[in-house]
Formats: structure tokens, sequence, C-alpha cells
């Protein structure tokens, strides 16, 4: 095989891909279904900065949509984001999970200030058909 010659100017990169950017106010998105929760924490503009799940944090199985799971992901996206500089937050909670009021515990706990926090959950307008009750 041939080998590949490499572009004029291709050394590497040397500076790393993340940029370190002060972001003193961003929107912490939290969504909790039953069986997991996901915290993700983007700038004001809507680029992700930071996030974490139930799941990344190793937790497996029906554990992931304790409110400690939720609790313990909050915890992770935000320390990351804490460093970077963010003092302000907006929190949007979607979904019916566990994990909702023990993830707003843990941004309260973190030291960032709510400007407010607001519930995007869906609510249909009488919109599909939902499916046929489970018989057990």
């Amino acid at each position: 095989m041939a080998k590949a010659i490499p572009k004029k100017g291709s050394r590497g990169r040397i500076s790393s891909r993340k940029s370190i950017r002060k972001i003193p106010k961003g929107v912490i998105h939290i969504q909790a279904s039953f069986n997991n929760t996901i915290v993700i924490v983007t700038d004001v503009r809507g680029r992700v900065v930071s996030w974490s799940s139930a799941g990344t944090c190793g937790f497996q199985g029906t554990r992931r949509g304790t409110p400690f799971a939720a609790q313990t992901a909050a915890a992770n996206a935000i320390r990351a984001v804490v460093d970077q500089g963010m003092q302000r937050a907006e929190v949007m909670i979607k979904g019916p999970g566990l994990g909702r009021d023990a993830a707003l515990r843990a941004i309260r706990r973190s030291g960032i200030l709510l400007t407010f926090v607001r519930d995007v959950t869906p609510m249909p307008h009488n919109g599909c058909r939902p499916p046929k009750k489970r018989r057990v």
C-alpha cells in the first residue's frame, strides 16, 4: 500500500480542541424520563457546554431512573461548568420522571444562581390516539 502524503502544515494539533471560554450565564436542560435522567448545560445561544446522564455516571438498569442517579448526573454536568465561570442559569425541566426534583436540588446546591425554572414538558391538546392499555 502506498503511504498517504501529508499535507503541508498538518503537523498535529498545537492547541486543544475544546477552548476554555468564560460562560457567565447559561441554560440547564433536564430531561427526566422513567428510565433515565439527562442533564445538558448550554450557553445562551444553545451550544452544548457540558452534559451528563445517569447512564454515563455508571448506573445500569432500573437504577438509572432513581432520584439519586439524577442527582449524581446533575452534579457531574455542573462541575465542569462551574470551573468555566458560570454564575447564573435558567433551568428547563422536561418529562415525568423521578429525577426532576433531585436534579434541581443538586443544581441549587452547586452554588449557581437560578434566574427561573420552567417546565417544558410537551402536553398534547388531544393529538394522537394513545396506545391501548396494558393488561397485566
